[in-house]
């Protein structure tokens, strides 16, 4: 037996372009963070281990 099909929702409109660059934009901001912050600790454990 197959599950009843609703035929009052509509389905889902397509994404706008506005809104997918944005989260490309959102995801690229977050990797730049992430890659900094990890250069930064690499470099500050870097510099903390050349002096002991």
């Amino acid at each position: 037996m197959h599950p009843p099909v609703s035929t009052t929702e509509p389905p889902p409109a397509p994404r706008r372009v506005r809104d997918q660059a944005r989260e490309a934009l959102v995801l690229m901001a977050f990797s730049l963070g992430t890659s900094l912050a990890l250069a930064t600790a690499l470099l500050v454990i870097d510099h903390l281990g050349q002096q002991g």
